[in-house]
């Protein structure tokens, strides 16, 4: 029925989108059945090929009698076997790639069937590779350069012809984008080298448009003779004609692009946009060639490129040529390495997996090219940045699954994305400085203590429990979570971050929010931050000119006075108040001999707890007139130029950063920490006094970390951090009575899964963020997980824990 055929389409048209294969079993055996799936082959580039069943019509109608829910004549069956030897002589035509015909039950059921890779298909080529960009007949820049790569070339001589003998660094393989030939002084001898290397099984190669038309040339076809042909076939004429056959042998077998490394790379002499990638077709090859032009021309002449890159979304990189450029840059995970040697410019490789460049430069400008290459320096953003200067919203929306490093996947719902969707398009600072945003903390476990909700013992015993024997434990200081993003210079913030404001740093809210309100107090405090690191000497020692700093800035006043006012100062204002108005008619009751001993007493009692809640938040709270009023506590170096630091331990993270403390500026803290094995209960101990002594003080209390950034736990990663607060930060928290046996007895009821899920999954999400960040992934990849940590934050949990 109509239905059936087009619910078959449907489905095979969403294998196909997928790379998947797809076999019709039907009769197919007339041209307009086959039609609207050849339709469906073109559409997707793959082959179609069709096996046909032409068996005798007796064995048709044989095996037909054998089927009880076939209630169809024999007339039916006789059609079909007319249609189908009708459609021999079609099949070709139609355009089927392969035709295979049975024509007895013995051979079918002898046929094995043998699912081969398409030609471009080299997943299981792991490289690593050494991708060589536009050639065009430049020899000794050639060798040059695999001479740099560590290739050692030798030339050998045979009754007077010469091959060469390449030989790689280890395990590695040299692969050319193409276009080996013309405008260059010696197209011949570049031939020569890369066949004899492809024929060696040291080079993989790929055609370029010019290599195409070559071969077209050199098979008898009318080609224009311009951009350098003509220059070739001269540089040809004097060679033996068993030299031009290998040439063309060699040319046309060559094979349009190819996917390496699992789906992870992929090489085309133009580039190849996602759907096209691994496919075969007439469409794919022209692709692979000339790219996409938009049928126009620029003053010189040239054909307009459709720039494909900008709107690729891929995840394989794709690394291509035929555009000259002067420096290769980064493009949503694609390059492009033609850095036109034959002009006068470079000829460039790229180290895969390392994503190195090297490059020699031209020795001469062998060409004059007909659109200047630019030689002047420029000051403009990088294209990957003038390219994330506009985000889209489908890169952001619906359901996602992000997949992390660290072998999890976190699942983002649509509803919650678009809430925060709705925080980072209406509140956030400039997209481009969000590389990281921190996790939620978890609290340790309730305490058995009996006048404790918290205390050290629960955080150590998760600790051991997980199989973690060394800890830090690190004062929490009564701020608010600061995220700085700091640069050497105005340079280094537009190279990095790609944002030309003139600012050399911003500092954040965990929810990415501008920290400060005026721009002068961030502006003076970033500035005495530069001068700190750069009198600390961490600019030349971390070889970086930017650092993204995971902080505490105080007072916590500073940023949450609204909530201050409005929340705990009116608690503790309107307590006091109404108990003191009580206390004061009880004891004119007690003057008057009525017996509210007792009850005099209990508000006595509120009175002094509601005494100690306003003492509890006032310590952290103090004016801010001047910078002078600011103290910053750094206590995580996330990252700086090319790596994050979560391979580092604590250790590394506090002594490194104690510097940045350690110079005459009272603004930046060093971050108070110990070290404790586990197994040493006398350093337990002496861990709790600190504690101890810190939340007497009027410390928050401290947060216990395994000595690695990112540890393995018995079930995989281990909380990363866990707080242990003290009794009087906790009542700012649980209000001012919750140290009263019925309300302590009420919160060690409190529950822990969600709040340490959440904080996991934010956690992987952080370190993914800065992950990409730091390998110059493009900005929607990078908030792919930022939006995440924010969607998470839309979880019902309780906000006190």
């Amino acid at each position: 029925t109509k239905d059936a055929f087009e619910l078959l389409h449907f489905i095979a048209s969403k294998r196909l989108a997928l790379g998947r294969l797809v076999v019709v079993d039907a009769t197919n055996v007339q041209a307009e059945a086959r039609r609207g799936l050849l339709k469906l082959a073109k559409e997707h580039h793959v082959i179609p090929m069709v096996l046909v069943l032409n068996l005798p019509e007796r064995v048709c109608l044989d095996r037909n009698r054998d089927r009880p829910n076939r209630n169809f004549g024999p007339h039916v069956v006789r059609n079909q076997c007319r249609q189908l030897r009708q459609s021999l002589k079609k099949l070709k035509r139609e355009g089927f790639r392969q035709i295979h015909v049975f024509t007895s039950e013995q051979e079918i059921a002898s046929v094995t069937i043998v699912r081969q890779p398409m030609w471009t298909d080299k997943r299981s080529e792991h490289g690593p590779f050494d991708i060589i960009g536009d050639v065009h007949g430049c020899f000794d820049e050639t060798v040059a350069l695999l001479e740099l790569l560590g290739y050692t070339v030798e030339r050998e001589s045979d009754s007077g012809e010469h091959r060469y003998r390449v030989t790689p660094p280890h395990g590695r393989t040299a692969f050319f984008v193409g276009d080996l030939v013309d405008r260059g002084p010696n197209s011949p001898e570049v031939l020569r080298l890369v066949m004899d290397m492809v024929d060696d099984r040291v080079a993989m190669c790929v055609p370029g448009n010019h290599d195409v038309k070559l071969l077209k040339k050199l098979s008898g076809k009318k080609v224009n003779m311009a951009h350098g042909l003509a220059e070739t076939i001269e540089q040809l004429d004097a060679l033996p004609a068993e030299f031009i056959e290998r040439i063309k042998s060699f040319l046309s077998d060559l094979i349009s692009h190819f996917v390496l490394d699992d789906g992870k790379l992929v090489i085309a002499h133009a580039g190849m946009k996602e759907s096209f990638q691994g496919r075969g077709s007439g469409a794919v090859r022209s692709f692979a060639l000339y790219g996409e032009t938009t049928g126009e021309t620029d003053e010189y002449g040239l054909p307009i490129r459709y720039n494909w890159a900008s709107e690729y979304r891929g995840q394989a990189m794709v690394v291509y040529g035929h555009t000259p450029i002067v420096e290769p840059q980064w493009l949503n995970n694609t390059l492009c390495i033609d850095t036109g040697c034959v002009f006068g410019g470079k000829l460039t490789a790229l180290r895969y997996p390392e994503k190195e460049l090297i490059q020699v430069p031209a020795r001469a400008q062998y060409y004059e090219p007909v659109k200047p290459l630019r030689t002047e320096p420029t000051a403009s953003l990088s294209a990957q940045h003038e390219q994330d200067d506009m985000l889209d919203i489908e890169d952001v929306l619906g359901k996602r699954h992000i997949h992390t490093q660290l072998g999890r996947t976190v699942i983002v719902q649509e509803e919650k994305a678009l809430a925060a969707l709705e925080v980072m398009s209406r509140f956030a600072v400039h997209p481009k400085w969000i590389n990281y945003l921190p996790p939620t903390m978890s609290p340790s476990e309730t305490s058995r203590r009996e006048d404790f909700l918290e205390h050290p013992d629960e955080a150590f015993a998760y600790y051991a429990k997980e199989r973690v024997s060394d800890v830090v434990c690190q004062e929490k200081h009564m701020g608010s979570r600061a995220i700085v993003q700091i640069a050497r210079s105005q340079d280094a913030v537009k190279e990095t971050f790609g944002i030309d404001t003139g600012e050399i740093g911003i500092c954040y809210t965990r929810t990415g929010r501008r920290f400060f309100e005026s721009p002068e107090l961030e502006a003076a405090m970033l500035d005495r931050l530069q001068h700190a690191i750069e009198e600390a000497g961490l600019w030349e020692q971390l070889r970086t000119q930017w650092m993204t700093l995971d902080c505490e800035l105080m007072p916590w006043s500073l940023k949450a006075k609204e909530l201050i006012a409005d929340q705990y100062a009116a608690v503790g204002s309107a307590g006091l108040n109404s108990v003191n108005a009580s206390v004061a008619h009880l004891e004119k009751a007690a003057d008057r001999g009525v017996d509210v001993k007792q009850l005099l007493g209990a508000q006595h009692e509120r009175r002094a707890l509601l005494a100690q809640y306003e003492s509890a938040y006032r310590s952290y709270c103090w004016n801010v007139s001047s910078p002078d009023d600011l103290r910053l506590a750094p206590f995580h170096l996330l990252a700086t130029d090319g790596q994050t630091h979560f391979d580092k331990d604590h250790r590394w993270h506090m002594e490194t950063l104690a510097n940045i403390a350690a110079g005459n500026d009272p603004m930046f803290v060093a971050t108070a920490h110990r070290f404790i094995d586990l197994d040493n209960q006398a350093q337990r101990t002496a861990a709790t006094d600190w504690w101890e002594s810190l939340t007497s003080n009027g410390s928050e209390g401290m947060v216990v970390k395994p000595l690695a950034f990112i540890t393995k736990g018995r079930n995989g990663i281990a909380q990363p951090a866990l707080k242990c607060r003290g009794a009087e930060y906790l009542r700012i928290i649980y209000g001012p009575e919750y140290t009263r046996a019925f309300n302590l007895h009420h919160l060690r009821e409190r529950r822990l899964g969600t709040k340490r899920r959440m904080a996991m999954q934010e956690f992987l999400l952080g370190i993914e963020g800065l992950e990409r960040f730091v390998q110059h992934q493009p900005t929607r990849q990078v908030h792919e997980c930022a939006l995440g940590v924010l969607a998470l934050e839309s979880e019902p949990v309780d906000p006190r824990l």
